[in-house]
């Protein structure tokens, strides 16, 4: 009769077992290479109390998750790895300050702190509750499909004009120091439109109404063949109750019999014709009911024939009367 293992034996096998184990599992290599060191990081003055700092992207072997910004060594702020700019506040008048950057991983890895940045807000100014004039005749250029240069004439200010704030559709992208009257916006997607206003702003904080607004349509990427599918030339005239609309439709080898209009980048309305849209030029008028002074920011896309929306057209921002 054949016996039944003994103790010892259940011992042996369960050792072999565990010995087994750890050559079944692959051990994830530990990332321990930091990214690469932001470049090009600049402080611009905000206004007596604040610093504009921005730089360039960082590059990793697997990805930026985040950046943090120092100033004089000391971290005053992280940020996500999708964010190249931040507004620092709570400083004081005419005083020197310096600030760098480091990017930082997934593992937690820290690059090395980037060049220093220097800069020295202004003077404060008591009192001041006079907004600067609106900078004068914008106008842009494209660079290439991810790039574009803006250029404008200088606004007035009583007490002086201490930025140039850049903004695409409702939120500032960019901003430069109160003697410049041009600036370079990156980090662009090819084949879009976008629309771009500048505001002036002085030491008290005080921006300037927009600017008139510049669309500019950067160039497709190479081999990108497909067509512009964003409607063109979107105005928006305001009367009393209402704002009306004009456009025109893209070009998608079919009627477009839908629009889809969104109000302040949220969905408010489809406009559909029906069987037959009008040729060219398309209109639509909008009834407000808002008080005097309420602002809309307004662009469309068209549904195309495979039933899918196009591309936003240009931005359009109005205030009611």
């Amino acid at each position: 009769m054949q016996r039944p293992p003994t103790p010892a034996a259940f011992v042996v096998l369960a050792c072999s077992a565990v010995l087994l184990l750890p050559a079944c599992a692959a051990e994830e290599p530990r990332d321990d290479k930091p990214p690469s060191t932001p470049a090009g990081v600049t402080a611009q003055a905000g206004s007596a109390t604040s610093v504009h700092v921005m730089w360039d992207g960082s590059a990793d072997n697997k990805e930026v998750t985040g950046y943090e910004v120092y100033r004089a060594g000391t971290k005053v702020t992280s940020l996500p790895g999708t964010k190249r700019m931040v507004d620092i506040e709570g400083l004081a008048p005419r005083t020197a300050y310096s600030f760098t950057v480091r990017a930082r991983d997934a593992a937690g890895n820290l690059s090395e702190p980037s060049a220093s940045a220097s800069v020295t807000t202004p003077s404060a100014a008591p009192d001041d509750d006079r907004a600067p004039t609106r900078p004068g005749r914008v106008e842009g250029r494209t660079d290439s499909g991810t790039s574009v240069t803006l250029t404008w004439r200088r606004a007035t200010d009583d007490t002086g004009v201490t930025s140039y704030d850049i903004y695409q559709e409702d939120s500032r992208v960019h901003s430069v120091t109160g003697t410049r009257t041009s600036a370079r916006v990156t980090g662009l997607r090819p084949g879009t439109v976008y629309s771009f206003t500048v505001r002036a702003r002085d030491a008290a904080e005080n921006s300037s109404p927009d600017s008139n607004s510049v669309d500019l349509t950067t160039p497709s990427a190479p081999g990108d063949d497909s067509p512009n599918t964003a409607p063109t030339d979107l105005a928006a005239t305001v009367r009393k109750g209402s704002i009306q609309l004009r456009w025109t439709p893209p070009e998608t080898g079919a009627p477009v019999k839908e629009h889809q209009l969104h109000l302040n980048g949220k969905p408010a309305t489809t406009i559909v014709w029906g069987a037959q849209p009008p040729a060219g030029t398309a209109t639509y008028t909008m009834t407000v009911t808002d008080e005097p002074g309420t602002r809309y920011s307004i662009k469309l896309r068209a549904k195309l024939p495979d039933g899918t929306w196009g591309d936003f057209s240009a931005q359009r921002t109005v205030v009611v009367r």
